[in-house]
């Protein structure tokens, strides 16, 4: 039962990144400028992850350890602004359908490597023909998108 519930939030995190997407293009329209409406975004966010912090009562204590980390561990921040200002950018050019299939091919194929070589910490999961055929539908489903 429980990871039905994972898979369920997972779904709706998914559902809602176009909802984002659009919401924030428009927002890059309105302020004449991608990037700010990326700031925009991210400042509201950290407002709402604060807000939720303080209400769950999160310990704070132990955040003078995130100075002691390799500088690596930071970079997790550069990738999410990198990521929004693409979308921001990338949606009103050419749609959410196929900026979101190319995401997603990204995101698997990178997964895939990550996984096969146990990188940042993932477990490992070798890559094999079942895990390549489903990159392979993915690819079909962008190459469709665009085409169609």
């Amino acid at each position: 039962m429980k990871i039905i519930i994972y898979l369920l939030i997972a779904l709706v995190a998914g559902a809602i990144l176009p909802v984002q997407a659009g919401l924030n293009a428009k927002m890059g329209k309105v302020v004449s400028d991608p990037v700010f409406a990326a700031l925009i975004s991210f400042v509201i966010g950290t407002m709402g992850v604060l807000f939720y912090c303080l209400v769950a009562r999160v310990d704070f204590s132990q955040i003078s350890e995130a100075s002691t980390v390799n500088w690596s561990l930071w970079t997790p921040g550069f990738i999410g602004a990198f990521y929004v200002v693409t979308v921001i950018i990338l949606v009103p050019k050419i749609g959410a359908a196929l900026t979101f299939g190319l995401l997603v091919l990204g995101q698997m194929s990178a997964s895939l490597v990550l996984d096969h070589y146990g990188l940042v910490g993932m477990p490992l999961h070798q890559i094999n023909w079942q895990r390549i055929v489903g990159a392979l539908f993915i690819i079909s489903g962008v190459l469709l998108i665009r085409n169609f």
